[in-house]
């Protein structure tokens, strides 16, 4: 009996950290998808830039004029130069809806956005993030992807 309540409390115990192992790996990406956001509304360039491995992948999904499904890819450099050249209007993207799922050292996260420049909408769409957790125990953003379109937002004001 007393084994049995030791494996039990064993399991229990492994069980619990665990889970509290998930929930502080669930803040860390999120906060890395904070920071990202966080960054462009500061137009700081070196805290967007933390949020990603050097070696990220970023692509756009959207529709062309002419009605055609597009595919576009991105560079990191461009991005974070577009970030941290000055501008006028802050660039805010408001996320809502956000899911995450981790399995050991990869995680995924799906959100929905609206982006802003100032107060004026400027378009709409999905994020879909891959992230990984680096020896440092650092989640980092390893690959990007979006949806962006100007119609059919379903914005959570």
């Amino acid at each position: 009996m007393i084994l049995t309540s030791l494996i039990t409390m064993g399991f229990v115990m492994n069980v619990h950290g665990q889970k509290d192992q998930a929930t502080g790996d669930n803040e860390s990406v999120q906060n890395v998808i904070i920071t990202l956001f966080d960054g462009m509304r500061e137009a700081d360039s070196a805290k967007v830039s933390s949020a990603f491995r050097k070696d990220v992948t970023m692509y756009t999904s959207f529709t062309s004029k002419e009605g055609d499904l597009m595919l576009e890819k991105g560079k990191l450099a461009s991005f974070l130069k577009a970030v941290g050249t000055p501008h006028d209007q802050i660039w805010d993207e408001r996320i809502w809806n956000t899911k995450i799922l981790i399995d050991g050292g990869i995680a995924q996260v799906w959100t929905d956005y609206a982006f802003y420049i100032g107060e004026q909408f400027s378009h709409c769409g999905v994020d879909a993030f891959h992230l990984v957790k680096e020896p440092s125990g650092q989640w980092k953003i390893v690959h990007l992807m979006d949806t962006r379109r100007k119609n059919d937002c379903k914005i959570n004001e």
